[in-house]
């Protein structure tokens, strides 16, 4: 499924090739939340064309609440249910089970929970997450695990290791003795936890590689922790993972987190800022960060970079964006949505081809810095 084809001399940056039934997927690659079976404000053709995503990502969780399994698999899984034709990674729900669910109960069997959209009872098991991401057909699937908060007491985080761990042999086991539904290879990835905790992240990435899973994510990061320390875990992390393997870092986030988080050795990212803070008014560009909805925008009647191939920069005038934005119109929701994607993805492919011209360790310590810069 994964082949490392470079790595680069003085960091960790990797350059790698991703495999599935869908499609190819160049590594590092961001790729765009599409929570419900779609990314918010953003249609299918542009997220293919304009945009290049090579790989969207769908939640269990939510699908599973609605539309639901039943509709679900009589659309025949999720890439004809959205008309999407590229590769989809679907997460398992536990993260939203812990932070949307108002009353839960984990318990070995699995995890108990109400909908946050009606109160109705649930229960997800290591197995049957397995079963609904077979109905989703993603082409990719997470196991189901518990991702502790931060803070936490160390033995809280051991103890809500050890279950992620027993819920992960079973999840692989039923994996492996189950069938995808719809013709098309499913490839399942595990979960590091472990919290900020150096040794019991060592020891869950030593675990979840001895269930030979074909990726391995990080998660329980980017959930509160000062991002210094973020940084330093997961550049601890990396090391105790298979090079074989891609590495998944869930839920990062700013593009000079994406920048250093390569650094580290890390291929895959998923993050809802590009959307989220775009549909708020936050443009990200090589130059920075523009809040469009500050007054200095209001007569600008310049576009924001005509040398950068988004619509927005290359149609509109900054004093239209931040009329649409101010004035809460979809088309400003949808342009800063998109620009932002297509920065993201640009920058993704940025990386990869400093790796490949072994520039990177001295490009991206400059473009870090220039990312995070306010326009």
């Amino acid at each position: 499924m994964f082949t490392l084809q470079k790595k680069s001399g003085s960091t960790k940056a990797r350059l790698g090739k991703l495999t599935t039934d869908h499609g190819e997927i160049e590594t590092p690659i961001f790729m765009p939340v599409g929570t419900l079976g779609t990314v918010k404000a953003v249609n299918q053709d542009d997220l293919a064309g304009k945009i290049k995503a090579q790989i969207i990502l769908g939640n269990t969780y939510h699908l599973y609440l609605r539309p639901g399994n039943e509709i679900m698999q009589a659309a025949g899984g999720l890439h004809k249910f959205m008309g999407w034709e590229k590769p989809i990674l679907t997460d398992s729900g536990g993260y939203q089970i812990f932070s949307l669910a108002e009353i839960r109960d984990l318990k070995e069997r699995g995890a108990t929970f109400q909908s946050h959209l009606d109160g109705s009872k649930h229960l997800f098991t290591p197995e049957n997450v397995v079963d609904t991401q077979r109905i989703l057909g993603s082409d990719i699937m997470m196991i189901l695990d518990e991702c502790p908060p931060w803070p936490a007491e160390y033995d809280y985080v051991k103890e809500s290791m050890g279950l992620t761990h027993r819920w992960a042999k079973r999840g692989r086991d039923h994996f492996l003795n189950s069938e995808p539904l719809y013709g098309h290879r499913q490839h399942q990835f595990g979960i590091v936890q472990g919290g900020t905790h150096k040794d019991l992240r060592k020891e869950s990435s030593e675990y979840m590689a001895s269930l030979d899973f074909e990726g391995l994510a990080i998660g329980g990061l980017s959930v509160g922790e000062p991002t210094d320390i973020m940084y330093e875990i997961t550049d601890f992390n990396t090391e105790h993972l298979p090079e074989n393997k891609p590495r998944y870092l869930m839920g990062v986030g700013t593009p000079a987190n994406l920048i250093q988080c390569v650094a580290f050795g890390i291929d895959m990212f998923d993050c809802v800022m590009p959307t989220r803070n775009a549909r708020n008014g936050m443009i990200f560009t090589q130059h920075g960060k523009v809040n469009v909805r500050n007054a200095k925008w209001k007569n600008h009647h310049k576009p924001l970079d005509t040398d950068f191939p988004s619509e927005l920069c290359q149609r509109y005038n900054m004093s239209y964006i931040h009329h649409l934005i101010k004035t809460n119109e979809i088309l400003g929701m949808e342009l800063t949505s998109k620009h932002n994607l297509t920065f993201y993805l640009w920058l993704m492919e940025q990386i990869r081809e400093q790796i490949k011209n072994d520039t990177f360790h001295e490009w991206y310590p400059g473009m870090m810095e220039q990312v995070e810069q306010r326009v």
